[in-house]
């Protein structure tokens, strides 16, 4: 996806400058929380965090131990890190292109609502598919979110590939079974809107 073109996005632009922002991620929060059943041993990655303030949320509210967040942008991390302070160190940053990542620690549940809608080649979603697949444990669950079919086919400059239900269950694949999907529209920080749309898998 190019580490320069996002280090050069978070460098020269402040979080509400992003048409990703979101001052509260309400949804990501519950359909997690849900997926945790109250677990608050589990853990977490947020793939694609950036500068989310859901790592926020899962760490002081959530009382979450074990928390990751990985990012393309070394230096959208850093951010967060900064906005967090002292309770930084309780996270896990993770700066690393997703379609590089060999292998990961277990975690039991794997949120991303910024990443696989801009893996437009079929190799990339094949490696994001499979590390997903050795990342969740058995039971645990995957929380997706990516452009509905009616969203932008542009973000950031970069092409996007556009999602369905069925879509985003083909690409997790036979690993990974859908409990539910549902489309919301995003209200970016310029007053327009998005389509998203948000599913849950179970690792089976």
């Amino acid at each position: 996806m190019g580490v320069e073109h996002w280090e050069r996005i978070y460098e020269t632009k402040a979080d509400e400058e992003t048409s990703w922002f979101e001052p509260d991620p309400a949804t990501s929060l519950r359909l997690v929380e849900e997926a945790l059943e109250g677990n608050e041993a589990a853990c977490v990655i947020d793939v694609g965090g950036g500068t989310s303030r859901l790592v926020d949320h899962l760490l002081l509210d959530l009382g979450l131990e074990c928390l990751a967040v990985l990012d393309i942008s070394a230096s959208a991390l850093a951010r967060a890190s900064e906005r967090l302070g002292s309770d930084a160190s309780r996270v896990e940053w993770i700066a690393s292109d997703i379609t590089e990542v060999d292998s990961l620690p277990q975690f039991d549940v794997w949120h991303d609502r910024a990443v696989l809608h801009f893996l437009i080649d079929q190799a990339d979603r094949a490696k994001y598919s499979d590390l997903a697949g050795r990342t969740v444990p058995l039971g645990g669950h995957a929380i997706i979110a990516a452009f509905g079919l009616s969203g932008p086919e542009q973000c950031s400059g970069l092409p996007v590939q556009r999602y369905d239900e069925d879509g985003l269950s083909q690409v997790l694949g036979s690993s990974f079974s859908l409990d539910y999907a549902f489309e919301a529209e995003h209200l970016t920080p310029f007053g327009t809107t998005q389509s998203f749309i948000f599913a849950t898998f179970e690792r089976v």
